[in-house]
């Protein structure tokens, strides 16, 4: 028997924690611990809901960090960057001033997942608007716009894993829960 390498979506988690989940998958107990936990996907489904989905939480915890040109899910960043979110800030010299234009995409798997694993990622990339490196500041950052950050993250990790394993998304646009 061959033995089972770490899922890359839980690399940097214990081992006995990433073997936990792989066993999970294989039991099949993980999908319904996950849709038991968050039952519903969100209603945020094009890009000019999502915009404003960013914006309110901007508004909220980063006021003053400067306005975001452009929010969009993306087809290409799983795939591309096994990315789930990208930000970007480019400095253009317009005339005499310089302007920064600032962009956040998110991976479209995220059209099809609950609020919270939306949440969590929004928060993530807004965070790297104010801190670029996953440091400890960055980490503090996140909490303080999102308390359950770690929790999420983990959570979202585990569904990846599981996802991978299976190729059986567990939420759709049928399952989205109207607020």
């Amino acid at each position: 028997m061959h033995a089972k390498s770490t899922p890359s979506y839980l690399a940097g988690y214990p081992i006995a924690l990433a073997e936990q989940v792989q066993r999970l998958i294989e039991q099949d107990l993980l999908s319904n611990m996950l849709l038991q936990k968050y039952p519903h996907a969100h209603a945020v489904r094009s890009d000019k809901a999502l915009y404003d989905y960013v914006l309110e939480a901007k508004g909220k915890y980063l006021r003053n960090a400067g306005q975001l040109s452009k929010v969009a899910f993306d087809g290409k960043l799983h795939v591309i960057q096994h990315a789930l979110g990208t930000h970007t800030s480019i400095s253009r010299i317009q005339g005499t001033k310089l302007r920064a234009k600032r962009e956040i995409r998110i991976a479209e798997l995220f059209k099809e997942m609950p609020l919270e694993f939306l949440r969590m990622i929004v928060v993530h990339e807004l965070a790297h608007i104010k801190e670029r490196e996953h440091n400890k500041a960055f980490y503090q950052l996140c909490r303080h716009m999102e308390p359950d950050y770690h929790q999420l993250e983990f959570d979202l990790r585990a569904y990846l894993t599981y996802l991978e394993a299976t190729g059986q998304p567990l939420w759709s646009a049928a399952s989205v829960d109207v607020v």
